[in-house]
């Protein structure tokens, strides 16, 4: 690939000077808005009514083949929540398969081509509205926009967790929060928009699509172009110089020999059962607090924000915990809590509390959120720092089944139940025993990982000596700057981020208040 200049990997080396602060606002900035994802089910219903604008142009003999190329009808929810179901399968496959590119080219070259991914596809979806073509938006927003995904995903984790050796994981769950509390911004802001652009002959979607699009981009490239990668044998300053307590930090697994290890698939189906689990509970959360306990639309939809602020201070609470208790006890606290919270939640159904079948609900999904933040950094204590924003591609196909998994699991039983007479407030308990016995395999299989034995390491690194990228070494004398003061421009970087944050907190709590009520 010819060289691009400014996006090229040696062109990010940090200068003495550097903050390293200033690397988890840019991680923000780009998963800020690729975690949007989450929220897109705020344009389906719009979108049923693309055509009908007040009410959908209903065609009874409509099929999902003909629904992706009919300009008469409007299209149902269920055509549209296929983009959903391509924007993870795209994101664990593409995060899979470009993950070394990822690795050799650099975070801001990726996090350059994730912006052009998700904004274009954002675009594309725009013209498939306009036209009334839905094979136009599963292929922009679904198949482009999931590729985006994928790689604005796993585009800042090795550059965290080499600039914070000493705090991977709270670093990877700062950047990996904003994955979780995209949809907590960009939902309500698209349903204002969509207000600002609704007319008597169009929804408002396709303006939305545009300017979102538009500000996503500015965020997604300027979190590109702030990122840096630390010189060759950089420390934080401070840190004890390598010994034989940390010797294992500096040695890595190489990128083809790592799906060898029985170690890698055993983190793989860890990973997958704790999604598995806490993906059913969210896809399904709004319709189970009203069919179990009755409550209005408007609580259901206060309890659904009130998850998303669980998911997204789990991921940045669970992976900071794990810098003091390991990776490997988070997760056996993730499995055997969960455990327990999935028996309890049926129990507390039948008593009618809904307060402690919430509370339950909500440490849950904080765990769920948890175990995607906490583990890249338990793949850099297994498999070393060298590959592990590559490795993390890989492993992210746990995601995708686990995408699959969960919501059969939760969908399919709740229909068998309610089929064979099942009363509605009862229709999740199987459920809810059969995702605790999902988490007993997932303890099992944590129970397995052990530290891997030496022959699996590279030889360079068995010699003491750390292998890295050419383009990893500094000029001669160049050193990054440790912990630094705070300084004018890393304030500014992280006001910047906070902004948005502190208002999609706002409008969620807000919401979720109707909860107490």
């Amino acid at each position: 690939m010819p060289s691009l200049g400014l996006l090229d990997r040696e062109r990010t080396i940090a200068n003495a000077r550097f903050n390293r602060w200033l690397v988890p606002p840019a991680a923000l900035a780009i998963h800020l808005c690729i975690g949007m994802a989450y929220g897109f089910s705020v344009f389906w219903l719009p979108l049923s009514r693309a055509l009908g604008v007040t009410a959908p142009v209903v065609c009874p003999d409509l099929t999902l083949a003909t629904a992706l190329v009919t300009t008469t009808c409007d299209w149902r929810v269920s055509d549209l929540g296929w983009i959903y179901t391509l924007f993870f399968v795209f994101l664990g496959s593409s995060a899979a398969l470009w993950g070394g590119w990822v690795e050799r080219s650099g975070p801001r070259r990726a996090g350059a081509v994730s912006a052009l991914c998700w904004c274009g596809g954002i675009v594309i979806a725009a013209v498939g509205v306009v036209v009334h073509q839905l094979w136009i938006m599963w292929l922009g927003a679904g198949v482009l926009g999931g590729i985006g995904l994928g790689l604005g995903y796993i585009s800042p984790v090795s550059t965290l967790i080499r600039w914070f050796p000493d705090r991977r994981g709270m670093a990877t769950g700062m950047a990996i929060m904003g994955f979780g509390g995209g949809a907590m911004i960009g939902a309500p802001l698209a349903d204002r928009l969509m207000t600002v652009f609704r007319t008597p002959t169009s929804v408002g979607v396709w303006q939305t699509f545009l300017v979102l699009a538009g500000m996503y981009f500015v965020s997604m490239m300027t979190g590109a172009f702030a990122y840096r990668v630390p010189p060759a044998g950089w420390r934080p300053a401070g840190a004890a110089a390598p010994d034989e307590r940390t010797a294992a930090t500096l040695r890595s697994v190489d990128l083809r020999d790592v799906h060898k290890t029985r170690q890698f698939w055993l983190v793989w189906a860890v990973l997958c059962l704790n999604v598995s689990a806490g993906i059913g509970v969210i896809g399904m959360a709004s319709p189970m607090l009203q069919e179990i306990f009755g409550a209005s639309a408007a609580v259901a939809a206060g309890f659904t924000g009130l998850i998303s602020l669980f998911n997204i201070g789990g991921r940045f609470v669970w992976a900071s915990l794990s810098d003091r208790i390991g990776r490997k006890a988070t997760y056996y606290t993730f499995f055997i809590l969960g455990i327990a919270l999935y028996t309890l939640a049926p129990n507390a159904a039948r008593a009618g509390s809904q307060a402690v079948f919430v509370l339950a609900i909500c440490v849950i999904i904080s765990m769920y959120g948890g175990g995607f933040a906490t583990i890249p950094a338990y793949l850099a204590d297994l498999f070393g720092t060298q590959f592990v924003g590559a490795i993390h591609g890989r492993l992210l196909t746990a995601w995708s089944t686990a995408g699959i998994i969960g919501p059969v699991v939760v969908n399919y039983i709740r229909e068998a139940q309610l089929a064979a007479g099942v009363p509605r407030q009862q229709v999740y308990d199987v459920t809810m025993y059969i995702l605790a016995g999902l988490l007993v395999l997932g303890l099992i299989a944590n129970a397995l990982i052990t530290p891997l034995p030496d022959r699996w390491f590279r030889r360079e690194d068995a010699a003491g000596v750390p292998a890295r990228p050419p383009a990893m070494t500094p000029k001669p004398g160049s050193t990054a700057s440790a912990d630094p003061r705070v300084d004018v421009g890393t304030s500014l970087a992280w006001i910047a981020v906070s902004i948005p944050i502190a208002w999609g907190v706002w409008v969620t709590l807000t919401q979720a208040l109707v909860l107490f009520a």
